[in-house]
């Protein structure tokens, strides 16, 4: 059998022009995860954001909006990380009936402060002027009896 060399090899005719490829469907714009998920699903996914991350969250969308804003789970793991800082702060405001987003909003901020106080970083600080930029909150007598207590046992 002879070879024809005037005839173009199957293979390399398919690999001179690359094939194209067309979408059948029509074009659809991103779809939100949430408009397709229960409920439940979405609340587990938000779960794994920060506090942070989940407020910025919570801006995306009003759907992203709703979803973490009526889940009491989310808000309550939150507040529980800042329990582990802020116990007495934490358990007194459920004593008195706030709601888990109301107690998280309230002690955040006191956490992190007293997290960094409990941790030493502010045991050097020899100037009001180290403290530029540092959010700082009123904090209850017992609290600074804690800082003190930490700063004497450093």
């Amino acid at each position: 059998m002879q070879h024809d060399t005037s005839r173009t090899s199957p293979v390399c005719f398919l690999c001179e022009k690359r094939p194209v490829l067309k979408s059948t469907s029509v074009t659809m714009p991103p779809q939100n995860f949430a408009e397709k998920l229960p409920t439940e699903m979405s609340v587990k996914i938000f779960s794994e954001l920060d506090a942070g991350s989940l407020c910025s969250a919570s801006r995306t969308c009003k759907l992203w909006h709703h979803i973490i804003e009526d889940s009491e789970q989310l808000w309550r793991s939150q507040c529980l990380l800042v329990r582990a800082v802020c116990q007495r702060e934490v358990d007194s405001d459920r004593r008195d009936g706030l709601s888990w987003k109301v107690t998280l909003v309230r002690n955040y901020t006191r956490s992190c402060v007293k997290r960094d106080w409990l941790r030493g970083r502010y045991s050097h600080v020899r100037s009001a002027d180290e403290l530029r930029g540092r959010t700082m909150t009123p904090l209850d007598a017992e609290t600074w009896g804690e800082i003190l207590q930490a700063e004497l046992d450093r």
